[in-house]
C-alpha cells in the first residue's frame, strides 16, 4: 500500500471532497431504492455525479502515486497501479456519461440503462482482479 507522503493544498482539498461524496453516496444510495419515479430521476443523475467524482479523485490520487520522478510506488507495482488509474478514469467518465438524461428514459427489461452502465465498472475492476489472480 502506497501513501502520498506530502500533504500539499491540492491533496487535501481533494481528501474534503471525497469525504464529502462518501458522506452523500449512501443517502443518494437510499434515495434510488425507496424513492418515487420523480424523485428517483433526479437522485439517479446527483448520484452518478457522486461516483464520477469519487472515481475521478481516487484516479487523479493514483496518478499522483505513479508519478515517475516521485519514486512513491515499486518500479514492479508501477504497471498494475497505472492499469487501476486507467480504469478509474474510465470508470468516472462512464458514470459521468450515465447521467445524461437519455440514459433514464431509455430501458432495457425495464431497468433504465443509466443503471445498467453503473454495473460495467464492477464488472470490470473484477474482470482485472480474476486475471491478475489467475496470473500468479
Amino acid at each position: 500500500m502506497s501513501v502520498l507522503p506530502v500533504e500539499t493544498g491540492t491533496t487535501v482539498l481533494l481528501n474534503i471532497v471525497l469525504l464529502f461524496l462518501v458522506s452523500i453516496e449512501p443517502y443518494l444510495f437510499s434515495l434510488l431504492n425507496y424513492a418515487e419515479l420523480t424523485v428517483f430521476a433526479y437522485a439517479s443523475v446527483l448520484y452518478a455525479l457522486d461516483l464520477a467524482g469519487l472515481m475521478a479523485i481516487l484516479a487523479l490520487f493514483t496518478k499522483m502515486l505513479t508519478a515517475e520522478e516521485r519514486k512513491l510506488v515499486a518500479a514492479s507495482e508501477l504497471s498494475r497501479q497505472r492499469i487501476v488509474r486507467n480504469i478509474l478514469f474510465l470508470s468516472s467518465l462512464l458514470f459521468l456519461v450515465s447521467a445524461l438524461p437519455h440514459f433514464l428514459s431509455w430501458r432495457v427489461q425495464g431497468t433504465p440503462v443509466r443503471v445498467l452502465f453503473w454495473y460495467v465498472p464492477l464488472v470490470v475492476l473484477w474482470s482485472v482482479r480474476l486475471v491478475k489472480m489467475r496470473g500468479k
